[in-house]
């Protein structure tokens, strides 16, 4: 798994620190949109050339790890 995240880079000088593939301006917000909205693999690489499909994978794993990440607020007992 780490090797498909070391594909996600955040830098708060490329598109203001969203995270993005490899360093590009390809915020992983946008890969996964065009997915959840019915894109396909070969359609995303074909619109994105400078792609490879293991971004896509890192894009997908890095998506559920941030859901799997929550904040809990603390009760003060």
């Amino acid at each position: 798994m780490n090797e498909l995240f070391n594909r996600i880079t955040v830098n708060p000088a490329v598109m203001t620190g969203l995270p993005c593939i490899r360093g590009l301006r390809i915020p992983v917000t946008t890969i996964l949109g065009l997915m959840a909205a019915g894109a396909g693999r070969d359609e995303v690489l074909a619109e994105y050339p400078d792609l490879e499909p293991d971004d896509l994978r890192a894009c997908m794993a890095y998506g559920a790890w941030r859901l799997r990440e929550r904040d809990v607020e603390l009760q003060a007992a």
